[in-house]
């Protein structure tokens, strides 16, 4: 069994050195880490002390436990999660997180040539993604890595939207069928479809390549 599991970290790793190759051609950088603990302390390395912090709603990050560091750090840490929190003030820590100085998410999938496909359902992930805080670190599982883009989609789509929408107890048609039906709910998740195939400006995105199984 143990060249079983040493096989397997050989492959994970393999996998995400070729998708870091194609990001550093796409203007972003990728490290790899092979653990939870690992991704929390590289994270946390590129935060310097007092930034203002923001993210996206990420169970990634959640499972990595990068969040509940800042909290208690000497960080303006953006929460988001702060129980009671009304719709308009909800509202407003998300225009707050597009001005923060380092924005954290995961990526719904990342493609082999170094692509980050993003579906957002009210938008802000995504924006932040794409301009407004000048560095963004994404954590990804080494679950997210797709063939392509079309690839992408189809487990957005097909996998991770319907998922979201059962767990979180919303009434959409892809939490009954398991697939998407191109729904026009108020509440659907597939609003803003976002593919950044290029990073205008070097480094600002950083991809940090788990090699386990994080978020969806």
């Amino acid at each position: 069994m143990a060249e079983v599991t040493e096989a397997k970290e050989w492959y994970k790793e393999m996998l995400a050195r070729k998708v870091i190759d194609s990001l550093e051609k796409n203007n972003m950088t990728g490290f790899y880490v092979k653990t939870k603990e690992e991704a929390r302390e590289k994270v946390l390395s590129m935060i310097p002390i007092g930034s203002k912090v923001g993210f996206g709603g990420s169970l990634s990050l959640d499972e990595i436990g990068a969040k509940d560091v800042l909290r208690v750090g000497n960080y303006h840490f953006i929460d988001r999660d702060k129980a009671g929190l009304t719709e308009e003030e909800m509202y407003e820590l998300r225009k707050e997180s597009l001005l923060a100085d380092v924005f954290l998410m995961s990526t719904n999938a990342l493609t082999m040539d170094g692509k980050l496909v993003n579906i957002d359902g009210v938008g802000n992930r995504v924006a932040a993604l794409a301009f407004g805080p000048p560095k963004v670190i994404i954590v990804a599982g080494i679950n997210k890595i797709v063939s392509d883009v079309e690839a992408a989609v189809q487990r957005i789509k097909n996998y991770i939207a319907p998922i979201h929408a059962r767990r979180r107890g919303f009434s959409l048609l892809c939490a009954e069928t398991g697939r998407c039906v191109d729904c026009h709910a108020l509440r659907r998740f597939c609003n803003a479809v976002v593919t950044i195939e290029h990073q205008y400006q070097k480094d600002r995105i950083i991809v940090i390549i788990v090699g386990e199984e994080l978020g969806l």
